[in-house]
């Protein structure tokens, strides 16, 4: 009941603002086109305007069709050397975050610590190993190398804390 009466509100608003939008063309029932979505525009009386958003039948419309063009749209996306160079900045420091985390959280509790240690090592040399061992190096095994990078220098500089 809400939605309806801001929805109605704000069309209202719109039809009576001075700039006079009713004034450009807008017929009872008028399709308006903006983007993907088509709006229905009733105009017959100010109580009763409405405003509904109906999708275009053209573009993708299934989740599955929209999940395919991802990996299309996040090429495009990292091909700009600033970007590529803020999200492995991000994975640096998100590493960093991670390992001061499990630092203070199995250290500070001093139980399973050895084990959290062990999983820490296995889990850095496998991504060095992961890295490694592919002959070419894509943006995501580089932001993989990146976090790795960022979660072994957090934990020298926690020891370095607990050392001092």
């Amino acid at each position: 009941m809400e939605k309806h009466f801001s929805i109605n509100f704000m069309a209202i608003a719109v039809g009576l603002s001075p700039i006079g939008i009713l004034n450009y063309g807008l017929n009872p029932n008028k399709k308006i086109s903006y983007g993907r979505f088509d709006y229905l525009v009733s105009t017959s009386s100010v109580q009763s305007r409405t405003i509904r958003a109906v999708q275009e039948n053209s573009g993708p419309r299934r989740l599955v069709d929209i999940i395919r063009t991802v990996p299309d749209i996040s090429r495009n996306y990292f091909k700009s050397p600033s970007r590529r160079a803020l999200f492995g900045g991000i994975a640096l420091l998100g590493g960093f975050y991670v390992a001061q985390t499990i630092s203070l959280s199995f250290g500070a509790l001093g139980v399973n610590d050895v084990i959290a240690a062990v999983i820490c090592v296995l889990l850095t040399e496998y991504a060095t190993k992961f890295y490694y061992s592919r002959s070419k190096v894509t943006f995501a095994i580089a932001l993989l190398n990146n976090f790795k990078m960022g979660f072994t220098y957090g934990l020298f500089i926690d020891a370095f804390k607990l050392a001092s």
